[in-house]
């Protein structure tokens, strides 16, 4: 029993740790190509490395602090949230690109993403997301 109690508690961690990585949704505007997405595809989309996803130019969009920013940070971009600002300044600082649009709600950004052809934003699964379409990840 002592060696089962440490392994239920291990395999609990991990799933954890699953369920938390997929707890968004990768959402985009109707007149992006893609379909899907790789976690690659969507790091470099996100960190200023790649305009474009499936054939189609793409602009992403941030939510501001919380959970659900948090939780797509470490599941497709491996960073903290004060890593990813610093990368991005330093790239607007440069002259190479220009920070991402930051929004305040999950409801915001399906609006925003709804609405401006070529938009890819992250909202928590649950969030309501009627008018945008959402990328299977890979």
């Amino acid at each position: 029993m002592k060696k089962i109690l440490p392994l239920c508690f291990a395999i609990a961690a991990i799933a954890a740790f699953t369920l938390q990585a997929h707890a968004q949704l990768i959402v985009a505007n109707p007149s992006v190509k893609a379909s899907d997405a790789s976690k690659s595809d969507l790091k470099d989309v996100f960190t200023g490395g790649s305009s474009s996803l499936g054939g189609s130019h793409v602009t992403p969009l941030l939510l501001k602090a919380g959970s659900v920013n948090d939780e797509f940070l470490t599941a497709y971009i491996g960073k903290s949230s004060a890593a990813f600002l610093a990368s991005w300044r330093s790239l607007v600082f440069s002259g190479q690109a220009t920070m991402p649009r930051s929004l305040e709600t999950d409801a915001e950004v399906v609006e925003y993403v709804a609405h401006n052809p070529g938009a890819i934003g992250y909202i928590g699964k649950s969030s309501p997301h009627e008018g945008v379409k959402v990328l299977t990840i890979r």
